[in-house]
């Protein structure tokens, strides 16, 4: 069953961060079904927090969907390479963001392989938020999509939830500036989960 949409309009971006892990992500491109178990995410907190595309309510036709009711995707291409994954939260005017790093694969192997080039199975397939992005068929072109449709959804399946003792905090990757978002703990992964991308 798809995660209903008041989840995504909680403003606490923080434990929806932690909550997404163990959830399953799906996408359905071109009638392939891909996804996988979320092992890891980044929480990034709208207005106040420097290392978010809305710092100070930037408002853009980039970040516009970010200040939607929760419940779009929000693709971004990073560094004119990848395409990263995020999941829209907070209700209106509040523009919290998911994003999604690590995904442990679970549905359409093949066609993962296929799309990251690879021949078998490492955690290298889906270990970081544009190699997950790319393995999920998921591109610039399904930004802003609602995640009640049939092209990206989340599911839960309460067995695969982790205890909170699983669950690691560490600052974000990339936040390249001084001060106390630099290093908050905003970054939760599964612990010991391969699927985890390497802190850099």
């Amino acid at each position: 069953m798809k995660v209903p949409p008041e989840f995504y309009v909680s403003n606490d971006v923080v434990s929806l961060s932690k909550l997404v892990l163990g959830m399953y992500l799906f996408t359905n491109i071109n009638g392939i079904i891909t996804g996988g178990k979320i092992v890891e995410t980044e929480a990034y907190c709208g207005a106040i927090d420097r290392g978010s595309h809305a710092y100070k309510n930037r408002n853009t036709p980039r970040t516009r969907i970010l200040f939607e009711n929760g419940g779009f995707s929000y693709v971004y291409l990073c560094y004119g390479i990848h395409n990263l994954f995020n999941l829209v939260t907070g209700d209106q005017d509040h523009p919290h963001a998911v994003l999604i790093r690590g995904l442990e694969p679970v549905t359409g192997l093949s066609f993962m392989l296929k799309r990251r080039n690879f021949s078998t199975l490492t955690p290298a397939l889906t270990a970081g938020p544009g190699s997950l992005a790319i393995a999920l068929g998921i591109k610039k072109e399904h930004n802003a999509l609602s995640l009640f449709g049939n092209t990206i959804w989340l599911e839960e399946l309460d067995e695969s939830k982790p205890k909170d003792e699983e669950i690691l905090a560490s600052p974000r990757v990339g936040m390249n500036f001084d001060g106390p978002w630099h290093t908050a703990p905003l970054r939760f992964s599964i612990r010991n989960n391969p699927y985890v991308s390497k802190a850099k």
